[in-house]
């Protein structure tokens, strides 16, 4: 939405339900291809490291309160040039997404619910004042550009290509306003194992000293200051030993994340019924789509109950020592599922229940969303390209 209105006031319904009015959003249909005229090799599936190779093309598409956007334009992978002055750089007025596609055995290419990152992307973009689209719109947009380097969607169940949206405040001031230029760009990356444990479980360091989010700021949007301002602790973490952070939230240290993941706790809870809980969406949690689908599915499956429920490092002490605690996970799209195994917490280690590298819950999860992600399942959270 161009208009200085529409992107001041609050999302209406049709917003959060993807949609921007037809007349002020890009077209997919109008998308102006420029081929590369070289190509570079593809690397190994089996020794990719996660985001450090690109593929051939990109897609930009700018948008500014006197135009509105701009054509969409697919054109090979290259540095952008920006202004110096420009607001993303200074005042981190940027967004970004992150979702795969993947090759089933069919050689078909697949995207998993794309639409649930589409609009998670416009709700960032909301709450950081840059311009509306429409999701669907965007989303052609994203298949047009996989389409066309689909020979670098690895042909491997172990890797996937990983895909990055990115929307960013381009105007040339230093002023601290809504930005009145903007760009949207997607990039494509051949990944592989996320963590470099690969399916062993991780260890955590949880400690209050550092706050990854608060009520009423931006953690349930997914924003660039919300990860780099995490990298220090997650530094801190290895020289304890250990791989990422347990985010902690308040004077009773609720469990929050696990580094850039959303976290499981599967227990017999205080009341001795076997649950997965998950805490709730309150505004500093990310809405994971690895995570709404892991909900979505432990529902449908009613072998036990399922909640979105606070808990504390007490609560998991407490459980722990009574042997309660029967796995603990993480979960997003870059790791799909990753169990724990450790956190350090207050100096000492707590040690999480692990049957070999993958508790039977983990496995389970894990085997269910990557049969759907790579098509061995049929399932309509593929999408198809």
């Amino acid at each position: 939405m161009a208009s200085v209105a529409s992107a001041t006031s609050a999302p209406s319904s049709h917003k959060e339900n993807g949609m921007a009015d037809s007349a002020s959003s890009f077209k997919a249909a109008d998308t102006v291809i420029q081929l590369a005229q070289t190509h570079k090799p593809k690397p190994d599936p089996n020794g990719l490291v996660f985001g450090s190779v690109f593929t051939d093309h990109m897609l930009t598409i700018k948008w500014s309160l006197q135009e509105g956007w701009q054509k969409p334009h697919i054109q090979p992978f290259g540095n952008l040039s920006m202004h110096p002055g420009c607001s993303a750089l200074h005042y981190a007025i940027q967004l970004f997404e992150g979702m795969k596609a993947y090759r089933g055995p069919d050689n078909k290419v697949r995207l998993f619910r794309p639409m649930l990152n589409m609009k998670r992307m416009l709700k960032s973009a909301h709450r950081a004042c840059l311009p509306s689209f429409d999701c669907a719109e965007l989303m052609e947009c994203i298949k047009k550009l996989v389409d066309l380097d689909q020979d670098w969607v690895p042909h491997s169940d172990s890797a996937s290509l990983y895909i990055r949206p990115t929307l960013l405040g381009t105007e040339p001031t230093l002023g601290v306003k809504k930005p009145s230029s903007a760009l949207l760009f997607v990039i494509l990356s051949p990944v592989g194992s996320y963590f470099s444990t690969g399916a062993k479980p991780v260890s955590l360091w949880a400690d209050s000293k550092y706050i990854r989010a608060w009520r009423g700021g931006t953690g349930d949007c997914k924003m660039g200051g919300n990860y780099g301002s995490s990298i220090y602790a997650q530094y801190e973490a290895v020289d304890f030993g250990c791989q990422q952070v347990l985010w902690l939230y308040g004077d009773d240290h609720q469990i929050t994340e696990v580094g850039t993941m959303n976290l499981f706790l599967y227990w017999i809870n205080e009341k001795g019924e076997e649950e997965l809980a998950t805490p709730p969406l309150d505004g500093i949690i990310l809405p994971g789509v690895t995570r709404q689908s892991i909900l979505e599915l432990a529902r449908q499956w009613s072998g036990f109950k399922v909640s979105e429920r606070y808990l504390t490092m007490s609560d998991l002490r407490r459980a722990l020592e009574e042997n309660r605690v029967k796995e603990m996970f993480g979960s997003g799209t870059a790791c799909v599922v990753s169990p724990v195994g450790r956190i350090l917490y207050q100096g000492e280690n707590l040690h999480i229940p692990c049957e070999g590298s993958f508790p039977p819950l983990a496995s389970r999860l894990l085997k269910e969303l990557t049969d759907i992600q790579y098509g061995r399942t049929p399932s309509d959270w593929s999408c198809i390209i």
